[in-house]
């Protein structure tokens, strides 16, 4: 899928700002049990560090639906890629010079609000981009999620093979360089307008167009369908196989991220003659099912397929969603992309938080919790026929 050679440039700082990301939300939680033995810090403590993370990046999606247009995209992304790397060398940092979880905190708010900018803007300044197959480049866009999502779970590993975990800092300076390259990137590149000055949709407009609760709708689900089984894949590996962390994190996290990666390349691949809504509607059933044999199966292998197979299912949900709005509200312009993004962290929230009560609930039994997290695909699919036939009518 050829790219205007102008625009080069600007994609592949856009696929670096995805990696960027995918350091933000996977480095940290492989160090929650270094923080728990290197610094006493207790598992309701620790539980405080995702909590602030995913709430801190809410805010910013909020908060970016009404100033991004007013500062400029490229002022707002370079300073996501700044505050990414300033958080992830403050947490190398502040842990030893202020008290640990205060030290850890301030370097989460940092670069939560960093990832949270990326969620907001990197998918306009490449839906603005000329491309000739924006559903294809979409879906490739967000592919580089996953293969950063790999690249830290496998990188952060080998790294702590290699030279121990009490050496983590200089792995966290390290990941820090990233984001800081990036920022120049951003800084020269060309950038466009997604929607000409003065044409795009305020907030107060979207909330009273219905097809817009319909696309939000369809986030919040996509968030929560993919959330959902990705935080937890880890421990129900590690509780149904019976295997090490180390084991669970590849058999788990990374294996069902690879899959999710690919199905979003080979998307982008053949996005010109598949139709992006009935794969969307075929992806919500292969999501109920994976989630059904991960729940329900008498085998742990067969399990662990089924929480593998659910990358695949979940992989197009996210960017699909994206260019359904772009093009069933072509006006929504930055509020509507950081309203959705604000609904896909609204369901990367509450999805996993439903595993985890029903799962306490049924004494630490992850295949209750899974099962309920059912009901997102189900209401993604439902949201998908109404969004059918609003387009029709």
């Amino acid at each position: 899928m050829p790219a205007p050679s102008k625009y080069r440039k600007t994609l592949l700082a856009c696929y670096l700002g995805f990696v960027t990301q995918a350091i933000a939300a996977n480095f940290t939680p492989l160090l929650f049990l270094t923080f728990k033995s290197a610094y006493g810090l207790s598992l309701e403590q620790i539980s405080a560090i995702p909590l602030l993370f995913f709430f801190t990046q809410l805010l910013t999606d909020l908060a970016a639906a009404r100033f991004v247009d007013r500062i400029g995209y490229r002022r707002c992304v370079v300073a996501s890629q700044f505050l990414s790397a300033l958080g992830l060398v403050l947490l190398a940092l502040l842990p030893e010079l202020l008290s640990p979880l205060p030290g850890i905190l301030i370097a989460v708010i940092l670069y939560a609000i960093g990832s949270g900018l990326i969620e907001v803007l990197i998918s306009p300044i490449v839906e603005a981009c000329p491309f000739p197959n924006k559903e294809g480049m979409m879906s490739l866009l967000h592919s580089f999620f996953c293969w950063g999502s790999v690249a830290v779970i496998l990188g952060s590993t080998l790294f702590f093979v290699l030279f121990g975990l009490e050496r983590w800092r200089i792995l966290a300076l390290l990941w820090a360089a990233l984001p800081f390259y990036n920022a120049f990137n951003f800084l020269h590149c060309p950038i466009e307008r997604l929607v000409d000055e003065g044409e795009s949709m305020g907030i107060g407009q979207l909330f009273h167009t219905p097809i817009f609760w319909l696309l939000a709708l369809l986030m919040v689900c996509s968030g929560a369908s993919e959330i959902s089984m990705s935080q937890w894949a880890s421990a129900f590996t590690e509780s149904a196989l019976g295997v090490s962390k180390t084991v669970g994190d590849l058999a788990g996290p990374c294996l069902f991220a690879v899959l999710m990666g690919l199905s979003r390349a080979y998307y982008s691949k053949n996005s010109a003659r598949l139709d992006l809504t009935k794969i969307m509607l075929g992806c919500g059933l292969l999501c109920i099912g994976c989630y059904l044999l991960a729940s329900l199966a008498p085998w742990p292998i067969l399990g662990l397929a089924g929480c593998a197979l659910c990358g695949v299912s979940v992989g197009l949900m996210w960017p699909g969603t994206l260019s359904i709005s772009a093009q069933r509200c072509p006006r929504g312009g930055t509020a509507m992309f950081a309203l959705l993004a604000l609904g896909g962290d609204l369901g990367g929230a509450v999805g996993p938080a439903l595993v985890g009560a029903v799962s306490g609930a049924a004494g630490g039994n992850l295949k209750p919790g899974l099962l309920a997290a059912l009901v997102f695909p189900l209401l993604l699919i439902g949201g998908l026929y109404l969004l059918k036939k609003a387009v029709r009518s």
